[in-house]
């Protein structure tokens, strides 16, 4: 099966599960994906408070299985790569958490969620394989491991302010 702007523009399930097409990407469709969510977030955010977000998130969940499900069952894969709604929900949570969270910060978020979700040290590696599977498992086994990974962006980033802090503290003190 080809996977092109007829397949993206075919169902809407198509069309939210590739990230309004950024899952086209033939080079790193799941980093194009998580590109394409920092630029989202960074619009939306003119229009969409904490809330809205919250909101936001909580019906791009359901949304995303439907939609996941039915696209990897089109294409007749369990987790595609070209399916990256799972990247940008879980970086819209990412850096919901964060804001307000500078440049740099976001960054850092970026790098990070990027790690886990390609590396999938450990947890996130449990996930991906947990959850993996046809029917409908599949959607939520392709959210799941990338919302582990943010889990653990958003830990890893935690840890490191609180040990900043506390530096800084013992240093002023």
């Amino acid at each position: 099966m080809s996977i092109d702007l007829r397949f993206l523009i075919a169902h809407p399930a198509h069309f939210i599960a590739l990230g309004a097409g950024s899952g086209l990407s033939r080079i790193a469709p799941g980093t194009v994906g998580t590109l394409w969510a920092w630029i989202g977030f960074v619009l939306l955010s003119n229009w969409l408070d904490a809330t809205a977000w919250g909101w936001t998130l909580l019906g791009g969940l359901p949304l995303g299985w439907w939609a996941c499900t039915l696209t990897a069952r089109h294409a007749g894969i369990d987790d595609p790569g070209f399916i990256v709604w799972d990247e940008v929900l879980a970086f819209w949570l990412v850096l919901w958490v964060l804001t307000p969270a500078t440049p740099v910060m976001q960054l850092v978020a970026f790098g990070l969620f990027r790690y886990f979700d390609a590396a999938k040290p450990g947890p996130v590696r449990w996930a991906d394989r947990r959850f993996k599977g046809g029917g409908w498992r599949g959607g939520f086994g392709i959210l799941f491991d990338d919302l582990v990974a943010a889990g653990c962006t958003l830990f890893v980033i935690a840890t490191a302010i609180t040990f900043a802090r506390l530096l800084h503290g013992q240093l002023s003190g």
